[in-house]
């Protein structure tokens, strides 16, 4: 397993976040991860990288903040990260975010701490999150196993049988576990075009979808919108990929186009805490009615985060038959469980996502139907019996998704 975990690492340098010689890489991971990112500096350098800057966090600390700290803290966010990122954005630096799972690590947090604080750093950070998402830069964001972690998806065997079960699993999803992984993510990526091509040429009004969940919803596609999938272009024409694993072709709605309702197919974690047998009712693209069996207060905070958390920002679609849904896992980790079912995100929509959107103005965007946000949450709502018809300009209906895959032969 040692040798695949060193593919895994050369993988995410050369293909995920790409790096390029003369360039700085950021790295941003928790203080647990200390072995698996010191590999990560090692393979940047031996790639060209000019510096390797890490940033550490500390959920656990983080925890003790919400609890303890004092309450104007959070509705303010420090200056000095703001102009690190920024600072390092704009001299080109590439951006690798370890994210480690630790669900709900913050259940017992207060929630309103928790909103305010997202809020008070999406407002600070608005700028680099609007350049990120236009994709100014490389970005990456990976996942390793944790010992909770590992320990909610296997509870029945010790912490390090748990561990190892995990790191197999998540190695042989990233395809590390393979003899070429740089290969086998290349064959990968060429299928997503495919199906990413097929969409674009369709350039479908309008999805409606169905489920035997109740959900029942109808989202319009704007003018000139675009499907994107599997690896990204930067500004400085550099090829990477956003998320690893990835298994989705994505595009925005029409922000005011929305109607219906939609209910969750696997639990959301958010600000440390799962949402879970929840839905969601759109009218003209807003939520006017939300539910939710699990998490209901961290799901209000969740959509109040700005005026614009109440509307759709991504579509994306995922054949159930993924490699991360056929390991029969909820993986309580939104990076995996996104890639294992089709998924919408409520808040902000990526520009790149329609024609010329990085040089528009958030005003041009909006005009667009764009919605613009300082929140961004993806959740799942794919299911074995979904289906998804769209519908061309002229009326005719097209399955795109039968029995939770995809219906279409890309010829």
């Amino acid at each position: 397993m040692k040798d695949s975990i060193q593919k895994y690492i050369e993988l995410i340098i050369k293909k995920g976040i790409a790096i390029q010689k003369g360039q700085i890489l950021v790295i941003k991971a928790p203080v647990e991860t200390y072995d698996f990112v010191r590999s990560l500096v090692a393979e940047g350098y031996k790639n060209g990288a000019k510096e390797v800057v890490v940033q550490w966090n500390d959920e656990v600390i983080e925890k003790y903040r919400y609890l303890y700290g004092a309450e104007e803290i959070f509705d303010e966010f420090p200056n000095w990260e703001k102009e690190f990122l920024e600072d390092y954005r704009k001299k080109g630096a590439a951006f690798l975010s370890v994210y480690v799972e630790e669900p709900e690590l913050l259940k017992d947090v207060d929630k309103d701490r928790i909103g305010r604080y997202k809020k008070a750093r999406g407002v600070a950070l608005k700028e680099y999150y609007d350049n990120i998402m236009g994709n100014s830069n490389q970005w990456c964001v990976v996942s390793i196993p944790s010992v909770s972690w590992a320990k909610m998806i296997f509870p029945n065997i010790s912490e390090n049988k748990a561990m190892e079960n995990m790191w197999k699993l998540l190695l042989n999803i990233m395809r590390a576990d393979k003899e070429d992984p740089v290969l086998e993510w290349d064959n990968h990526l060429m299928n997503l075009k495919k199906n990413m091509d097929y969409l674009n040429n369709k350039k479908f009004k309008k999805l409606v979808y169905k489920n035997s969940l109740g959900t029942n919803l109808e989202i319009e596609l704007p003018v000139g919108h675009k499907w994107l999938g599997g690896s990204e272009i930067s500004k400085n024409n550099i090829e990477f990929i956003a998320n690893m694993p990835t298994e989705e072709i994505f595009t925005l709605p029409y922000k005011y186009g929305v109607n219906g309702v939609v209910y969750n197919s696997k639990p959301l974690v958010f600000g440390g805490s799962i949402i879970d047998g929840f839905k969601l009712v759109f009218k003209d693209g807003k939520v006017v009615e939300y539910s939710a069996k699990k998490g209901q207060d961290i799901l209000e905070k969740m959509l109040d985060i700005d005026e614009n958390s109440k509307y759709l920002g991504e579509v994306a679609l995922v054949p159930y038959n993924s490699p991360i849904s056929l390991s029969g896992k909820i993986f309580y980790n939104t990076l995996y469980d996104e890639n294992a079912s089709c998924h919408l995100a409520i808040g902000s929509a990526y520009p790149v996502c329609i024609e010329n959107g990085d040089s528009l103005s958030e005003i041009e965007l909006e005009e667009k139907g764009v919605n613009i946000s300082n929140n961004h949450v993806d959740f799942m709502i794919g299911t074995k019996d979904l289906i998804v018809i769209g519908i061309e300009e002229n009326g005719k209906e097209v399955t795109i998704i039968k029995d939770g895959n995809f219906a279409f032969t890309e010829k």
